[in-house]
């Protein structure tokens, strides 16, 4: 089984400013619940509630709204690579905070319900059903309670883009660039499923949305499987994040983001927070990636409580801008001593004075007697060079340790915007990583941004790429 890792840059970024003062809400949310699911009546909610919404996901930027650009990047759906066939596609930068996640749970799902041999290949059909399933699935993590039920955020009945409250230029501009739609389909059921038409603006989308919610299980996901074309189609990842979002609960993504005020979608530069990324993943918006919650100052910092089925990496470890632990399961003996031995090893040199080595050896609970430690170090630093290498320590008290990762494994890189591609088609780049017990400078392969990526787990970690060039994770 192919173990594939989706690699997602990402950074929180701050910003606040007076935006919706003393305006009409934007969001134009109708509400509709029974206990036998969806209803056909709707109901207006507190208008207060659309303001909050917004506020949530864009912040309150200055200037008015949110530029035109920035809503338009986020105004795409899900919409599968004509060229990798279990592949979404990203027209433009800022989605992926919500994309990559998406790819993920949906790689994971085909990987573990599919022969190994054909988990790239799939029919529309197949692609339907793997991208409804993985959206409910993300959906059923993110519900606070199952008594609250599940949101979905949709078009109001006639307010889509391909019905006639938008002008035929509106109309035509956003089938340039889209599959022809089935026949069988009805005019307000035609969703595109290219970038929507800048005509369809900020204020426009937000004008036209309706909310409905059910109550169980088997109605959520039939309800994710009936809006297939809305969730593929023109702000479809947009109508998921909200849906995501109200499913969750407002004010408990409040309660979990260490900044209130940080936005979950940058309005200046457009960039998911790890708040958003964190949701989508493990279903609580929690602002850091290290384990448990921390104490600093008298303040609680959030972290991740619980093991994700799907894995996070960010090369803002390697940059030194945050530390995260394994979430992905218990420690070996060797797994922890490398980790102790590393924390006394702050730059990450590979190794440490030797006046550190009695210090280490109590952190492991080994035999810490000075006559030992003294024999250690002659054997570990023969030499007298005064220093202790990190690959020698581990082979002298775990030689024969297993830590249940394969030497070697299959690695794919997937990036969605076409652009960042090889021949601007979004595939798969396949490679093999080499996982070895300490750094050997005979297989040193490359210091690209991913390979610096998959060593904040792996730090001996080498890969091997099918292709000449390496790939991009901008």
């Amino acid at each position: 089984m192919p173990q594939v890792h989706t690699a997602l840059g990402s950074g929180v970024l701050r910003f606040g400013r007076d935006f919706i003062k003393n305006r009409q809400p934007l969001l134009s949310l109708h509400d509709s619940r029974t206990e036998e699911g969806v209803t056909k009546d709707l109901k207006p909610i507190m208008s207060e509630l659309n303001k909050e919404m917004v506020d949530l996901v864009w912040g309150k930027p200055s200037g008015g709204g949110v530029s035109t650009s920035i809503f338009r990047r986020w105004s795409q759906g899900f919409v599968f690579s004509e060229h990798e066939q279990t592949a979404l596609k990203q027209f433009e930068g800022g989605p992926c905070a919500v994309i990559a996640p998406v790819q993920a749970f949906l790689l994971k799902n085909i990987l573990f319900n599919r022969e190994n041999s054909t988990w790239r290949q799939m029919s529309e059909e197949e692609q339907k059903m793997a991208l409804c399933s993985t959206l409910s699935e993300i959906l059923e993590s993110a519900c606070a309670s199952p008594s609250t039920g599940f949101c979905f955020v949709t078009w109001a009945k006639g307010q889509s883009p391909y019905t006639s409250t938008l002008s035929k230029t509106q109309t035509q501009s956003q089938t340039q660039d889209m599959p022809r739609p089935e026949s069988s389909q009805s005019p307000q059921e035609q969703q595109p499923t290219a970038l929507a038409a800048e005509d369809l603006g900020f204020e426009q989308f937000h004008s036209v949305l309706h909310k409905r919610t059910v109550l169980s299980v088997s109605d959520l996901r039939e309800e994710v499987l009936s809006l297939y074309q809305s969730w593929r189609g023109c702000c479809g990842v947009l109508l998921f994040l909200y849906s995501v979002i109200l499913t969750k609960g407002i004010e408990n993504i409040r309660n979990e983001i260490q900044d209130p005020t940080e936005p979950l979608i940058d309005p200046i530069h457009g960039h998911g927070s790890q708040s958003l990324v964190n949701l989508l993943i493990t279903g609580h918006a929690v602002s850091n990636v290290w384990d448990g919650d921390r104490e600093c100052s008298g303040m609680k910092l959030h972290g991740i409580h619980k093991q994700a089925s799907v894995g996070f990496l960010t090369l803002m470890e390697s940059l030194r801008y945050c530390k995260e632990m394994s979430l992905v399961g218990p420690e070996s003996p060797s797994e922890q001593a490398r980790r102790v031995f590393q924390s006394f090893d702050p730059e990450d040199n590979g190794f440490i004075p030797e006046s550190l080595l009695e210090d280490v050896m109590k952190a492991l609970d080994l035999v810490s007697e000075p006559e030992y430690v003294s024999l250690v170090k002659s054997k570990l630093d023969p030499e007298s060079l005064g220093i202790i290498l990190l690959g020698p320590f581990l082979l002298e008290f775990f030689p024969d340790q297993d830590s249940g990762i394969p030497d070697s494994f299959p690695v794919y890189h997937y990036n969605g915007l076409k652009q960042s591609n090889h021949k601007e088609r979004v595939e798969y780049v396949e490679g093999t990583a080499l996982v070895l017990g300490f750094e050997d400078p005979m297989v040193r392969t490359d210091d690209t941004p991913v390979k610096r990526c998959l060593q904040t787990k792996w730090p001996y970690i080498e890969l091997l790429w099918a292709t000449n060039l390496s790939p991009s994770m901008n």
